[in-house]
């Protein structure tokens, strides 16, 4: 198939990632290509594609520690030059003859758009409903070249209002890239990673593991500085530690050595992909029960509790650190690996380009 991809615009798609989205849409376009497909990914320019990058903005750049700003976009606002970069994609995009388009972006732009180009659109719904793009679903439910999936049950039911019946493709890993940790390798210290947000709950964290006795150490970019100024920094002591963004093998080692890895969403977390890469690492999950993540952590692999009280995340902590860390692995491997993923994808881009076929051929 010739796939063109559709990035989000807020930060490039290259590692080290700023989050799961980042991660995701890099693995997908370098993954399709090694599995013979012709890859094409939008995105901003210092992204690094599987197949062809085709850029649509320079680069809207953060420092990963302070949050800044170090490059400003092209035009006089990020909410502009992004709505322009899609609008000019969109009016291209047809001359590029794809044989269906994979959307990542998270805009509305190209799902308003997917009505007047002749590639059928599979729009990925990473996050739960947001203004802009509910508005943007509901105004073109008539399309018949646009199809959404998304990323978990609990995901599918937040958006079940706009899309009734919407399937769902648990997100995969590539567990050759996650070096497994057995018993009798890890520290004393618990980690939490991933974009510091209040969304991400990283303040919960930091008094859970307090109250458990036990050092936390902290990798990401701050995606908040308000946030990260006002209630994360007041926290901030010798028993935690701010390592901020780290390249994969830090990483890698980091969540490894861990005795457990905290996650602690205030929103309905989409996905977790965070839960994912802990356990193939072997590192067990203390966290709350947010959105998906009862999809994907089970009782031998993690410990999730009800509510946002850091006594009971605290007690969590100190009881997922005896699980077995070989299990866990394995739950990754048999649940959350990329080729699974793919294959998924793979069959339902497919299967909507053979719909439109169809379609075609009666009209």
């Amino acid at each position: 198939m010739k796939i063109g991809i559709i990035a989000h615009l807020k930060h490039p798609i290259k590692a080290p990632f700023a989050g799961g989205l980042e991660a995701f849409t890099y693995e997908i376009s370098h993954r399709l290509t090694e599995r013979g497909h012709e890859i094409i990914l939008f995105a901003s320019s210092s992204s690094e594609a599987g197949g062809t990058l085709y850029p649509i903005l320079n680069d809207i750049s953060y420092d990963p520690m302070s949050g800044e700003r170090i490059k400003k976009p092209d035009l006089s606002s990020e909410y502009i030059a992004e709505h322009h970069a899609y609008y000019q994609l969109m009016t291209e995009i047809d001359r590029m003859n794809l044989d269906v388009i994979f959307n990542n972006s998270l805009h509305y732009v190209p799902v308003m758009m997917a009505g007047v180009i002749r590639s059928p659109m599979v729009m990925v719904l990473h996050t739960p409903p947001f203004y802009e793009l509910k508005l943007a679903v509901r105004a073109e439910q008539d399309f018949k070249n646009i199809a959404y999936v998304t990323v978990s049950r609990s995901n599918a039911n937040s958006w079940r209002d706009f899309v009734p019946d919407c399937p769902f493709i648990h997100n995969g890993i590539d567990l050759n890239k996650w070096s497994f940790y057995p018993a009798g390798l890890q520290k004393n210290y618990a980690v939490w990673f991933g974009r510091i947000h209040p969304d991400k709950g990283l303040d919960l964290a930091i008094r859970a593991a307090k109250l458990a006795g036990i050092p936390l150490k902290v990798a990401g970019a701050i995606g908040d500085k308000k946030y990260y100024k006002e209630i994360i920094e007041p926290l901030l002591d010798e028993n935690t530690e701010m390592l901020g963004l780290l390249n994969h093998q830090q990483l890698n080692k980091l969540i490894g050595e861990a005795q457990v890895c905290l996650i602690t969403p205030v929103w309905q977390e989409p996905f977790g992909l965070v839960a994912a890469e802990a356990m193939a690492c072997g590192t067990p999950i203390a966290g709350v029960k947010a959105g998906a993540l009862p999809e994907i952590i089970t009782n031998e692999t993690g410990l999730l509790v009800n509510t946002h009280d850091a006594n009971d995340l605290a007690k969590a902590i100190r009881q997922a650190i005896t699980m077995n860390r070989q299990k866990i692995r394995e739950h990754a491997e048999a649940k959350l690996n990329i080729d699974d993923m793919l294959t998924h994808y793979e069959n339902f881009l497919e299967s909507l380009i053979a719909d439109r076929l169809s379609v075609n051929t009666n009209a």
